[in-house]
């Protein structure tokens, strides 16, 4: 299967226990857009920026994502959530299968200080396989300012980067020139998932492996489904952007 369907929700969330309007919402998607497959929700979405709702996981969180995704049948990209990990609080984004089973989880690597003073950054990047899909890497917001984050889930397999973001600051202009950047030098879908409301700018964006943008959102709620097609991806890193550039060929016969 080459086609896949991932829906980002760009949500008019506030500081605090979200998770009832998120249900409302996944729900609503899989009524109006039966054909989609996944759900890409935004960074903190789930109780806001406060490190003080940090969760246990397993605890409210990943009972209720697990439940949801196994409810709908689509495979959930919970954005993410201050979880303790012992004494160390992590951004940390959980993957659900359609039934209901965490298959992946990826903790933030480079907090963005000094919104984010305290956050213990993660050791590991993150990737996993739909079967006769293809490969997904997680990334979490000010990771992409780093490419090497993005070329090592590239170098890893990835196909498409799942990147849930939340930020009040004045630079998204900035994030929107790196997200297409990032696509274009990994030749990888990029989708770039922001909140709304009182906990972000929203200005989502979609992002396809030749660096066109798919769709961009503006700064209020929006469902963005989007069907993306790997065969189509993978034949633009064989032939190169516009048959041209092949940088990630290029990158690879430089180190043989």
């Amino acid at each position: 299967m080459s086609h896949f369907s991932i829906a980002g929700l760009q949500l008019d969330l506030k500081p605090g226990n979200n998770l009832d309007k998120i249900a409302k919402e996944v729900r609503f998607t899989k009524a109006v857009y039966p054909w989609v497959d996944m759900v890409l929700l935004s960074e903190l979405c789930v109780y806001g920026p406060d490190k003080a709702n940090a969760q246990a996981i397993p605890g409210e969180a990943s009972e209720f994502f697990a439940a949801l995704a196994r409810e709908t049948g689509l495979y959930l990209v919970a954005g993410s959530i201050f979880a303790k990990d012992g004494d160390d609080i992590l951004n940390l984004t959980l993957v659900y299968s359609p039934e209901g089973k965490e298959i992946a989880r990826y903790a933030k690597m480079y907090p963005f200080e000094p919104y984010e003073a305290g956050i213990t950054p993660g050791q590991a990047f993150c990737i996993f396989d739909i079967e006769d899909v293809g490969r997904f890497g997680v990334s979490i917001c000010y990771d992409m300012w780093f490419p090497e984050t993005t070329r090592a889930l590239t170098w890893l397999g990835a196909e498409v980067i799942l990147h849930p973001t939340m930020t009040g600051t004045l630079d998204r202009d900035a994030e929107l020139s790196i997200a297409r950047a990032s696509a274009i030098t990994n030749q990888v879908y990029f989708f770039d998932i922001y909140g709304a409301g009182s906990i972000g700018n929203g200005r989502s964006v979609v992002i396809s492996p030749e660096g066109n943008v798919i769709h961009q959102a503006g700064s209020g709620r929006e469902i963005i489904p989007v069907k993306i097609d790997l065969n189509h991806l993978r034949e633009t890193r064989e032939k190169g952007l516009m048959n041209l550039g092949q940088p990630l060929k290029s990158f690879r016969d430089h180190w043989r």
